[in-house]
């Protein structure tokens, strides 16, 4: 009885007749897989996993026979993760990793990795994104993170200050990639001593029931409460804010603490309006939505834990 070899260059199983289900790729094929998707190139992969270039080859080219999906785009330097690598990496990375701790093993990652700098709005990464990345840091990773408006951290990642930006737009051009992170809803709330006087006025007359309570927002030029006006009621917001706070969460807690209304990310207030600290005053059929984005400059990082930090990133925001 013959048997195909480990990486599956041998002949193929005789036909029973009978249907059968795909073979699960061994773990060195996906050991392999994992440190080709890691390092961005074979010969990087080679030189961590201690074979050759053409055994890290066969065995790629064997993964994807197996699975029928091309896990790699070829570039003049390197390769480029596809859409099934995403995938594939996303449910077989933290079971080998912790198989390798277990065993006295490393997988294919750089004990003397840099950190990863990451940057992006304070309200996100504090309540959202450093908790998703904490399995990370607990597994050594290191992180440096900064805190600013999307325009000028996207200029600080294309001068190489950053590996990872979040971005509360598409940046413009080719000079950036970006991969869509996340949807975020926006709310308009206000204390339950303010929505009660208020949301029966604003079902009646709109949004001039607000124009003598005390608007809280985070900038002078009001871009949530405008484009949530322009959207929600087809009209443009026009008054000045009460109170200018450069940080959602301080807009939040002078809101709470009963300044006036605001409108927030609805991600950045479930706690308080599922407490009743704060109400809704007022629900959309089509509220407004924006798309955040994950961005890093083209091409496969030198640094493994970037990419780490980003295939989390971009998992975890299926959730949010």
């Amino acid at each position: 009885m013959r048997h195909a070899d480990p990486n599956g260059n041998g002949p193929p199983p005789q036909s029973t007749g009978q249907p059968t289900a795909p073979l699960a790729p061994d773990l060195n094929l996906l050991r392999t897989f994992l440190a080709v998707y890691r390092s961005g190139s074979f010969t990087a992969a080679a030189k961590l996993l201690g074979l050759s270039q053409p055994t890290v080859t066969t065995q790629i080219r064997a993964l994807e026979r197996q699975t029928g999906r091309e896990m790699f785009e070829r570039l003049p330097r390197g390769v480029a993760p596809t859409a099934v690598a995403h995938d594939l990496v996303a449910r077989v990375a933290a079971p080998l990793d912790a198989l390798a701790a277990a065993t006295g093993q490393h997988t294919a990652t750089n004990e003397q990795a840099a950190p990863v700098h990451l940057a992006g709005p304070a309200e996100l990464l504090c309540t959202l994104v450093l908790p998703a990345l904490a399995p990370l840091t607990a597994e050594g990773v290191r992180l440096r993170v900064s805190m600013d408006l999307t325009d000028p951290l996207l200029e600080e990642l294309r001068a190489g200050r950053h590996d990872l930006v979040i971005a509360t737009a598409r940046p413009r051009g080719r000079t950036l990639t970006a991969f869509p992170l996340m949807d975020e809803e926006f709310v308009l709330v206000a204390a339950p001593s303010w929505a009660d006087r208020l949301t029966p006025r604003l079902a009646a007359v709109g949004p001039a029931a607000l124009h003598t309570v005390p608007l809280v927002t985070y900038a002078e030029d009001l871009p949530i409460a405008r484009r949530y006006w322009r959207h929600v009621f087809g009209t443009r917001l026009s008054c000045r804010a009460a109170v200018t706070v450069p940080d959602l969460r301080g807009v939040r807690a002078a809101v709470v603490a009963g300044a006036g209304y605001t409108v927030l990310p609805r991600y950045l207030c479930l706690e308080e309006l599922a407490s009743g600290t704060l109400v809704a005053l007022y629900e959309p059929e089509d509220p407004p939505i924006n798309t955040g984005y994950l961005v890093q400059r083209p091409g496969t990082p030198g640094n493994p834990d970037v990419i780490q930090v980003r295939d989390l990133l971009l998992q975890a925001g299926r959730t949010w």
